[in-house]
């Protein structure tokens, strides 16, 4: 994978993470934490797929490796809500 390929791929990443960022409706950081996320949405959305045999949507090839766009985004969004989840379990609600 070239340079430009790569980050192109570092950049659709991390649209994808910060619009499931922010269907979950919980910021969990910045620009490489969206990237992050985007990530591992892709991960939760395509291993989600696969167990519940759902087509892939919207799934764009970079120098010839497909990233899915929609599970992206859903994967990262799910992945969100645990996560805002897990800390409000663990350091609680800051009610000023």
């Amino acid at each position: 994978m070239t340079l430009f390929g790569f980050l192109i791929l570092l950049i659709i990443a991390a649209v994808c993470g910060a619009i499931g960022q922010s269907l979950a409706g919980y910021d969990l950081g910045g620009c490489l934490v969206s990237i992050v996320v985007g990530f591992i949405g892709a991960y939760i959305g395509l291993w989600i797929a696969a167990k519940f045999a759902l087509p892939k949507i919207w799934e764009i090839s970079i120098e010839g490796r497909p990233f899915p766009i929609v599970w992206a985004i859903i994967g990262s969004a799910l992945f969100t809500l645990v996560m805002a989840l897990l800390r409000r379990a663990f350091v609680g609600r800051n009610d000023y």
